[in-house]
C-alpha cells in the first residue's frame, strides 16, 4: 500500500481549505475544479479535489456534490501500488459492505472505486495507471 489519507467532503471547500491551511500551516496543492467537465455542468468553481500537504501527510478535500450529513463527510483514501492490489482490496472491502462507485477507469487516468465496508467505514480506492 502506498498510503492511507483522510478525505473530507465539505460545503464551500475553497473557504474550508483556506481555514485549514492557516490553522495547520499547510500547503494547498493539486486543486482540480469542476469547470469544463460535462458531468459537473452547473457546478463551476467547486473543487473536485484538492490537497493540503502537512509535512509528509496529505489531507484530501472535495466540495459536496449533493447532500451529506455532518459526521458522514469523512472517508479514507487508499492509494494502491498496483492493479492487482486495488482489485484485491476492493473485493475484500465490498464483502458485506456497499459499493457506491464500482471499480472503474476514470477520466483522471486511474482505477477508482468507492466502498462502504460492513462496519460503515467509507473507503476511496485509487490506483493511478501508467500512461
Amino acid at each position: 500500500m502506498k498510503s492511507a489519507n483522510p478525505y473530507l467532503f465539505i460545503e464551500d471547500c475553497k473557504e474550508a481549505m483556506a481555514f485549514y491551511q492557516k490553522a495547520l500551516d499547510g500547503d494547498i496543492q493539486n486543486v482540480q475544479l469542476a469547470d469544463g467537465i460535462e458531468m459537473f455542468k452547473g457546478q463551476e468553481g467547486k473543487y473536485l479535489h484538492a490537497e493540503l500537504h502537512l509535512g509528509d501527510s496529505i489531507i484530501h478535500f472535495s466540495d459536496v456534490f449533493g447532500k451529506v450529513t455532518k459526521g458522514d463527510n469523512v472517508s479514507i483514501t487508499l492509494e494502491c501500488e498496483s492493479e492487482e492490489e486495488i482489485r484485491r482490496v476492493y473485493e475484500a472491502l465490498k464483502n458485506g459492505g456497499q459499493t457506491s462507485l464500482e471499480l472503474q477507469k476514470t477520466f483522471w487516468g486511474a482505477l477508482h472505486a468507492n466502498v462502504t465496508d460492513k462496519y460503515g467505514v467509507r473507503w476511496l480506492l485509487n490506483y493511478q495507471m501508467q500512461a
